[in-house]
């Protein structure tokens, strides 16, 4: 092959793959003005549209002559025009710039008049011409758009023919179909002259739905590659930031990074700055915060221990680990007797008698002082609590409802406490027992007799939980 048939070659694969990576672009951005700018000299748009005129009640469109002959002659010949009118035209636009151009437009509105009994009337030819300029955002393939221009609006038909200055403006927006196509949106408002007052100024708004035609001649220059990437500039997501062909995303024309290393690039690593693994690219996680990764803790949502990161286990749920149960599989019964020992136990009858109401302690008469011939059964608790030495007590005094309940109550303490004294001046250590002043809020029979009321008045034993 010859040297020209080579760059022949070589300049049609660089416009195969110029437009193979326009067709990759994406649609918002694949025909807007400033796309389309780059690869043509200068643009033209030529149209049609159709849509709607509205008239105002105080126009000026008429043979100002005709109406001064009429009004002589005592003729009521001023009528106005229907309110809604259609309006069809054409336009022709010129832009030197992606984002300003010019355009020039005509249109003609066909309507009638409205008789003085509200019947329609004779036909009226209505126009407008003229020119504005147009500013766009040329970003998108949906361009915003506003104008601002004048000209003149006409008219020739039922009320003569009259020509007024005009200027308008508006916006809108552009759908760019293609390259070639586009459908444009104008809002708009018209402003002429008003009926019968000096300088004053009526609206004329419109709405109009049209389609262009995009044309303009293509640059011959070749375009840059600035980076050097062999992706030309327009086409060139990172015009000065050659790609590195990575095989992540090498069609962009940018490069991609690994700032941690650790084999996720930066735009798909989620945690760009620290090295991590698959999927995201972020450290492996501790969701139980035990100190064993997730992928080594075979309870990774319970803190746990070793070896494997699960919590040590409770078999028979009794709050007591298993390692420490000495009855793994049958749970503790809490009822302060060997309740660390993890197995099921009854109290011992000797332990048993000293629970509840203890029979045989007596005082004097509303005192704390304790009689002589309780000391036999207070002896006796003595006794067993020597004998079970891991045991503690709760001693409760309890009275009838005879009596101030405040003052019973301070009294059912002073007596609990009188026996706690007992206790501890016979070898109980202090710590091992604890009082309580219930008064009359506990009773165990009715205090309506003489005998319920003695029942209520009582020592009480309770073993406390370990």
């Amino acid at each position: 092959m010859s040297a020209g048939g080579e760059a022949a070659a070589g300049a049609e694969g660089d416009a195969a793959a110029s437009g193979e990576k326009r067709r990759d672009e994406k649609w918002i951005y694949r025909h807007s003005p400033m796309s389309y700018a780059k690869r043509h000299r200068l643009t033209f748009e030529f149209g049609i549209f159709g849509g709607i005129f509205l008239h105002p009640a105080e126009h000026e469109l008429f043979d100002p002559v005709i109406e001064l002959e009429m009004r002589e002659a005592g003729v009521d010949w001023f009528r106005l025009y229907k309110k809604v009118a259609p309006i069809i035209g054409g336009r022709f636009a010129f832009y030197p710039l992606s984002f300003l151009g010019g355009e020039i437009e005509g249109a003609g509105i066909p309507t009638r008049i409205v008789n003085s009994d509200g019947t329609t009337g004779d036909p009226s030819t209505n126009y407008r011409f003229g020119g504005h300029l147009i500013g766009q955002l040329p970003f998108w393939s949906i361009a915003p758009f506003i104008v601002a221009g004048g000209g003149a609006l006409g008219t020739t038909g039922a009320l003569g023919s009259d020509i007024d200055p005009a200027i308008w403006y508006g916006g809108g927006v552009k759908f760019f179909i293609n390259d070639m196509w586009l459908v444009r949106l104008d809002i708009r408002d018209n402003m002429a002259a008003q009926r019968g007052v000096d300088d004053g100024a009526t609206h004329y708004p419109e709405i109009t739905l049209g389609v262009s035609i995009r044309f303009g001649a293509k640059k011959d220059e070749p375009e840059e590659d600035s980076d050097g990437d062999g992706y030309l500039d327009s086409d060139d997501d990172c015009p000065y930031d050659p790609e590195n062909f990575n095989g992540y995303e090498d069609e962009d024309g940018c490069p991609e990074y690994d700032r941690d290393g650790d084999g996720f690039f930066d735009n798909q690593d989620a945690c760009p700055d620290v090295p991590g693994i698959a999927p995201d690219g972020c450290p492996e996680k501790d969701r139980d915060g035990d100190g064993f990764l997730d992928s080594q803790d075979a309870c990774p949502d319970t803190p746990g221990v070793e070896p494997d990161g699960c919590p040590i286990p409770d078999t028979d749920g009794d709050g007591i680990l298993d390692p420490d149960d000495q009855c793994v599989t049958q749970p503790e019964t809490r009822n302060g007797y060997q309740d660390e020992d993890g197995c099921p136990d009854e109290i011992p009858p000797k332990l048993a008698k000293f629970t509840g109401a203890i029979k045989g302690i007596y005082f004097d008469f509303n005192k704390d002082t304790i009689k002589p011939k309780s000391k036999p059964v207070l002896d006796r608790a003595v006794s067993v609590l020597d004998e079970f030495p891991s045991i503690r007590i709760e001693i409760s005094g309890h009275t009838d409802s005879i009596g101030d309940p405040e003052y019973n109550k301070d009294l059912s303490r002073r007596r609990a406490e009188a026996v706690k004294s007992y206790l501890v001046e016979n070898g109980i250590a202090p710590d091992r027992v604890e009082t309580r002043g219930a008064g009359m809020d506990e009773p165990v029979a009715s205090n309506q007799t003489a005998a319920g009321r003695a029942k209520n008045r009582r020592i009480e034993f309770t073993i406390l939980s370990q």
